[in-house]
């Protein structure tokens, strides 16, 4: 597999870029500050940058977009989304996996009662950056799936954790390990049976 990682230098995207290379796929990293994991290809840039992400997909198979936000671009997500989502188009490149937040579209519901009126107010922006992504990602006709963790942990991942599509009832808790997300994401990175769905994460 030949993973580009849109956003690979740190976070969920340095763990995914570790683990896969780890696991021997070929990785290539797009990032502004130009850093990435010891083995990784890296293209130093703007993701919003149309050459440049085409550039990046050159010998990709699957794509992952694992980016923040930022405080001067409230849409920033939803930007670099589109962008990918347009080179990826030009160059057929099919399989894409993005992560997104618990909250985001129709996944307000999996969390936890308690959290959802904070999320509501303290998170209101980033959610509707994820909610632009989201439409975005699921208006394309890509082999798309999101993935929506709960609130982000650094350290060692667990190897333990729970996730919820849509369809399904219940509830997931308020934190993952970051390395549990990644875990996760390289786990279906060629699972057709995730193609079109969106999987609430969280610890088990």
């Amino acid at each position: 597999m030949n993973l580009t990682i849109i956003g690979g230098s740190q976070g969920t995207g340095a763990q995914l870029a570790q683990q896969a290379i780890d696991a021997g796929h070929k990785v290539t990293v797009v990032s502004r500050s130009g850093r990435g994991p010891a083995g990784a290809q890296i293209f130093t840039g703007s993701a919003t940058d149309p050459e440049v992400v085409k550039k990046s997909l050159s010998e990709a198979t699957a794509v992952a977009i694992t980016v923040g936000g930022s405080k001067d671009n409230p849409q920033q997500r939803t930007e670099v989304t589109r962008t990918v989502i347009m080179a990826m188009n030009d160059v057929e490149v099919t399989r894409l996996i993005v992560q997104s937040s618990l909250g985001a579209g129709d996944s307000m519901k999996q969390l936890p009662a308690l959290l959802r009126p904070l999320m509501k107010v303290v998170l209101a922006k980033p959610l509707a950056d994820h909610d632009r992504q989201e439409a975005a990602v699921q208006a394309s006709d890509l082999d798309w799936t999101i993935v929506r963790p709960s609130g982000l942990k650094d350290g060692e991942g667990s190897g333990n954790w729970a996730t919820l599509t849509t369809e399904e009832s219940g509830t997931l808790k308020g934190t993952v390990q970051r390395a549990d997300v990644a875990a996760f994401m390289l786990s279906i990175l060629e699972d057709a049976a995730t193609f079109g769905k969106a999987y609430g994460m969280s610890k088990a």
